[in-house]
Formats: structure tokens, sequence, C-alpha cells
């Protein structure tokens, strides 16, 4: 029998919700968000306490990252090896990181998107600014810790950071439903401002901007948009612009270099590359035609990426086209979240250098309520030492009397005399009025002989004063916020002075680049395109040269500017226009580009009805003819349109469209149905519509019969198509009148 009872029924649904809502807030507290105390990330928090505990301190020789990454895989962190190694990495970079805190020594990638050697090659060990702002203190009890994941070890909760190291070293991650993006900054800066915002709690956004400027990111660069940064500051949200450093060299025979020094903070990795073929395709689409050459000379020493123009090169104009086409300016998206009091929050610059100073203080408080309990017990045992020191005669003669340790700490801290031996009377009356507390007792009776040296007994009596001087100064930092908040900011300028440096971005206010493009010479030119799809132009003397070989292999074949459009009218209605000077120019023999490539036609879709230039359709009307002989003419003017693909006409469902043509010379239409019906007459019975309507019936159709091919006439010229395998004349057809059934023919 099926023992039912271990087996619990849920509602799907709800186990589902409660289950998703487990894993978003493990993600998002435990995983992607960092801190907005430490500004780290648990993975990162954990790898450099592993370092601390391992003793791989920056005056110590390097060790593996495989035994780091081993060690706080197994002690603190779970989550698979690549995790803890990319985050080791990711901490030593000086390209990525403002403020990097550890030292690695090996292969450890670069600017240009190189990865990292194996854990098992590289080595690390932690930068001498990691123990000095982010370790310290954490032997007197700053910060709680708790158990790691199967409870053999402890952990720290946050680490016990002096700087808002969210600012200084930015952070970026991915939760579920949320994301972190925030740009690292200048530490010098970031000091100074919450240097200001303790002097002033009350003080706003914008004077705190007055200390820190905005986002310093390790590569440099210039940010565009100064003044949109008080609101991104205020919100914590928004868009900065950044463009990269560009300086103009002259190079030999009078000839500019463009050299990029600086690049976007974005374009770190494999975007350098992208950067590369992006310049390389403005000269291949004929974007421009100032390019010479291309080249990386970036070293260790920084980007360095020369791009070489021709002599009589607008260098400026080709620096806007930079920024307008590449990503040399780019945008870096704020969203600055953090984990603060236990929840993700969005926010501003106030409310960061908040949650950082308020930590300061609570890092500050503890500390020195450590120091003063130590200071204290010091000072006790220090005054039993003196004490005894006074009366060592007295101590002496009772530890000789003395049958064990036990009587003689009974005599020293409560003043029993039972047992012991003394050697006048004296001695016990003196013996009885001893008070020594247990401490003072255990250090007088662990006293070595050495002490009761003159010198030792002075030193000792400067320790005391010492220790009370100490005492003096904790208790004024610990009972006055002004003197626990100058000891804050003292530690601050210390750190400043050792590590800050100069800002490496730029804060200005800069205009939107404007490329003007120059004014191509207009030209005559041949539109071919063969039965394939594949389209280009040529000059009008190779057209003339190779004219039966152009007219006999190719579908379409039509003059049009090189500076105008070409119109593709398709079997679905739409209308495709295309910019000449997006086809190839060049030799008849050349083989041209897709039609789908240059525009949005899409041939598994639709098919070409009729193709001709803008230009030519502006003069002229055009003729619509459907499979269900719906017919209309449309002035052409209505086709000069500015997007690439719009309605040319209207069609009932089903319907589609099969015959497209400009009105010339022609006289007469024919439609010819599938059914082998023929219907001649004149143009002029057309009317002239809208493209937005669906016009009128041409002919009338048999059922389930439809119109096949449209064909024209022009009066004393004999019109001869080819039908079922025979010359069929087309004038021989009796002229009749629209919206009739028209003739049988029958070959």
């Amino acid at each position: 029998m099926e023992d039912n009872s271990r087996i619990i029924r849920t509602e799907y649904s709800e186990e589902m919700q409660k289950s998703f809502i487990n894993y978003a807030m493990s993600v998002i507290i435990a995983r992607a968000l960092p801190d907005i105390r430490d500004g780290l990330k648990p993975v990162q928090r954990r790898t450099l306490y592993d370092m601390y505990e391992l003793g791989i301190r920056y005056d110590r020789p390097y060790r593996k990252c495989a035994r780091i990454v081993g060690d706080t895989m197994g002690k603190y962190h779970p989550h698979g090896d690549s995790s803890i190694y990319d985050a080791l990495v990711v901490m030593s970079q000086d390209f990525k990181k403002g403020l990097p805190v550890i030292d690695g020594h090996g292969n450890f990638g670069n600017i240009e998107g190189d990865g990292a050697a194996a854990m098992r090659y590289t080595e690390a060990r932690l930068q001498k600014v990691t123990q000095d702002a982010f370790l310290a203190d954490l032997d007197k009890d700053v910060v709680d810790f708790m158990p790691n994941f199967d409870e053999t070890e402890k952990e720290p909760m946050v680490l016990p950071v002096r700087i808002s190291n969210f600012l200084v070293n930015g952070s970026e991650g991915i939760a579920v439903g949320m994301a972190t993006s925030t740009p690292p900054h200048n530490l010098g800066e970031v000091i100074d401002a919450t240097k200001a915002y303790m002097l002033d709690e009350n003080i706003s956004t914008r004077e705190l901007m007055r200390y820190l400027k905005g986002p310093d990111f390790p590569t440099g660069g210039i940010v565009t948009n100064k003044d949109e940064l008080l609101e991104i500051y205020e919100t914590g949200v928004g868009k900065i612009k950044i463009r990269g450093k560009v300086e103009l060299e002259k190079a030999k025979g009078g000839k500019t270099n463009v050299v990029i020094t600086e690049i976007p903070y974005p374009m770190i990795g494999m975007n350098i590359a992208k950067f590369l073929s992006d310049v390389a395709a403005l000269a291949e689409t004929k974007k421009t035609n100032d390019i010479v050459d291309i080249s990386n000379q970036s070293s260790k020493e920084g980007i360095r990426i020369v791009i070489e123009l021709r002599k009589d090169a607008d260098a400026e104009n080709f620096v806007n086209l930079l920024y307008k086409k590449t990503r040399l300016e780019d945008t870096f998206g704020v969203n600055m979240l953090a984990i603060c009091n236990g929840r993700p929050e969005i926010m501003g610059l106030k409310a960061i250098l908040k949650a950082s100073v308020d930590f300061q203080y609570e890092i500050a408080t503890r500390k020195y309520t450590n120091l003063l309990a130590r200071e204290m017990e010091r000072k006790e045992i220090q005054e039993g030492l003196i004490k005894a020191c006074n009366v060592i005669d007295l101590i002496i003669e009772i530890l000789r009397g003395s049958k064990d340790r036990a009587m003689a700490k009974a005599c020293l801290t409560e003043g029993k005399i039972d047992g012991i031996r003394f050697k006048s009377r004296e001695s016990k009356i003196m013996a009885t009025q001893l008070m020594f507390t247990e401490k003072q007792a255990n250090a007088i009776l662990e006293m070595r002989l050495y002490k009761l040296i003159g010198l030792e007994i002075e030193a000792l009596i400067n320790e005391h004063e010492e220790t009370m001087a100490n005492i003096f100064r904790y208790e004024d930092i610990l009972e006055r916020r002004e003197s626990m908040a100058q000891v804050i900011i003292n530690d601050l300028e210390a750190l400043k002075r050792e590590y800050g440096r100069k800002r490496r971005t730029a804060i200005e206010n800069v205009e939107e680049a404007v490329y003007k493009e120059k004014a191509v010479e207009e030209i005559e030119v041949m539109f071919l395109m063969d039965r394939f799809g594949y389209a280009k132009t040529v000059d009008m003397p190779t057209y003339e040269r190779n004219r039966e070989a152009a007219d006999s292999e190719n579908r379409f074949v039509f003059s049009c500017k090189n500076t105008g459009k070409v119109c593709l009218f398709t079997d679905t209605g739409q209308l495709h226009t295309i910019k000449v000077a997006d086809l190839p120019f060049g030799k008849f023999r050349d083989k041209g580009v897709p039609i789908d490539n240059v525009s949005n036609f899409d041939s598994q879709k639709e098919s070409i009805v009729f193709l001709t230039s803008q230009t030519e359709l502006n003069l002229r009307q055009v003729i619509f003819v459907t499979a269900a002989s719906m017919i209309k003419i449309v002035d052409g003017g209505e086709f000069d349109v500015s997007k690439r693909t719009v309605a040319a006409t209207k069609l009932s469902d089903g319907d589609k469209v099969v015959g497209v043509a400009a009105v010339t010379d022609q006289r007469n239409i024919v439609l010819q149905t599938a059914g082998g019906y023929f219907l001649r007459f004149p143009i002029e019975e057309i009317p002239e519509k809208k493209k937005g309507a669906i016009g009128v019936r041409g002919m009338k159709l048999a059922e389930g019969d439809v119109v096949e091919a449209v064909y024209f006439t022009k009066n004393g010229v004999e019109n001869v198509i080819e039908y079922k395998g025979k010359k069929f004349v087309l004038n021989s057809i009796k002229p009749s009148k629209r919206d009739t059934k028209g003739t049988k023919v029958r070959k």
C-alpha cells in the first residue's frame, strides 16, 4: 500500500511564485548587487577576506590565484571557480577600476579585450590600499560576522571600508528585474565630498558637486554633458555622454594624422576592435574618402590609434564623423542601485555619502569602544603593578609563606592570611588590608623579577600615563561627535595624501558633433539589375560601349542621377526606395550587390513588379493593375517620399499587383488573364486616383480567372509578344471598352 503521509499537496502557481521570489531575492541580495557600505558584491568581499586570512599581504610574496580561488570557494563562496576568478581579475585591472584592490602578477588581460591567463598561471596579493582602507581594524570587532554556507567558518557581513568604494570603483551587475551601473570616481574628490557632507549634513547635491565634479573613468576621455550631471547625481539615474580624446598630428607630405589617445569607458574590451572595423567600414561604404590608413599602435604606455588622412582632408570634420558614426562618442547608462539596509535602492549622491558616513561612524564607535575597553583593562593591571611595587617586600613575604598559588592569590585579593607564614606581626596586619582585583593579582603573580629594576618601574609609570591619555582621548571621541568626525576626517585625508591621483576624465559642455557631408558631383549613371537581383550602376560611356550586352543580360536598365533614388514596386503593393549612392558604382562586369541588402525588399516574401528612378516617376503618371483586375492611374509625385518603405497602393484581401508602368507614349493597355482572355482598351479610360485607393475594375473576369500579364501598345507600331510558345501580335486584338470581358485567344 502506497504511503501518502509525506506527500505535500500545494497550489502549483503559489509554489512557483514563492520559489521564484526566493530565487530573485537570493540573486539580488547575495549575488549581483553591491552593499552600499563597502561597495562590494559578496564574491568580491569573500575573495578579499580570504586573501586577508591567508596572509597574502602587499609586503608578502605573491600566491597562485588557483590557491586563492580554491580556498574562497571551499570556505565562503560555493558558486563555481570562474565567478571567483573573474571577480579577482576585474579587481586587479587598472583600466576597469579607479582604485585596483588586488595586485596581479602575470597576464591579467588588457584593455583591448584579451582575457586573463588561467588561474594556475597567474599570481596575486593584496594592494597596500586594500589593507589600509578595506581590511584595517577587522581585529577590533568593528563589523559583524556570520556563519559561512556550511557553518564551519565565520565571514564578515561587510568589510570595514573607510571610503565610499561604491563611488570610487563603481559597480556593474545584473540581478533579477533590476541592474546596477555606477561609474568610477576620483578617490580624492570622493573624500573631499565626504568631508563636506560630514561638516554640513544639509549640504545640497549642487554644492557637493563642487568637490565631486563627476565620474572619473580610468580610461580618461571627455564627459560632454556637464549640465545634465546634477540631475543624474540627484536621482541616481541618467545617461553620461563620453567621448574619446583626439589629437591632430602633422605627418609627412602635408598629411594629417588623427590620433586617439583616450577612449570612452564603454569601448574597453572587444569594442576597440569593433571601432577599428567601423572606421574601415566608413571607407568601404564611401561615407568618407579621407582615410589613407588605420593602425592600432596601443601598448602598455597607453592607447594610441592612428588614422592617417589624405593631404587635403578636413580633419576636424572627419573627427565629427567619427563621433557621429562610431563609438568614439558613447553613453554610459547610470543606475546607482545598491543594497541599503537589506533592500535594493536607487540612490543619489547625497544618499550614498550619507550611507557611507553613517557606516564610518558605526565603525569608529565600535573601534574606539573596543580600544577603550582594552585600555581600561591595561589601566587596571598597570595600577595593580605600581601599587605592588610600593609594597614589594610584603608581596615577596606572602609568596614565600604561601603553600600554593591559590593561597597567595586569596591573600592578594581578599586579605586572607590563613596558612601563610609571616616574619612579623606588622606584615601580617598589612596583608589583611590588601584588596587587589583578580586581574591585578594574576599580573602580580606572573610578574618577573626584572620588573623590579628602577628603570622598569619608571617605564611602567610612563605606560600608565600613556594609557590614561588614551582613555581620555577615546572617551572624548565616543562622547563628542565632533571629535569622532575629526578622527574620521584625519583618516580620510591620510588616505587621500597617499593614494590620491589627478583626475583623468575631463568634464565639459560640448555641442553635438555636426558632420558636413561634402557635396557629391551630380552625374547621370545607368542602373543595371540582372534576373538574379544583383544591382549596380555604371557611368554613361561604359553603358554605351556595352549597350547590347547590358540590355540583353539585365532585367531592369534605366538612367538615373547618382544623387537620386530608385523606386522598387512589389506585388504586395509596397514601394521600397533605394539611394543610388548605396549601390556599387564601377565596372560593367562587376557583380553588383543583392537588392535585398540595400533596401527593405524581402525576396522571400515579395516579388519585384517594376523598377525606375524617382526622378522619372515625378514627371510621369503611374498605372497599377492587380490580379483581381483593379486598375488606376496615380500621379508619380505621390511616390516622392523620404521613408524607405511605404504602401504604394491599396489591395483587397488576397489580391496582388501584377503590373506597374509609367505612362509615356503608350496609347492602349492590354490585360491578359490566366484563362486566355485578352482585353485591349485606351489608357484614357483609366481614371486617376490617389495611391491609397483600390481603383476601378479594368476587366470582367470569369469565375476563378485572374489577370496574369499587362502589355501596352502604341499607335502605328506592331507590338508582338510570345504567347503559348508562338508569336502573337497585340495590335490584332479588337479594341474594346474598359470593364468588358475581352476576347478569348486560342493558340
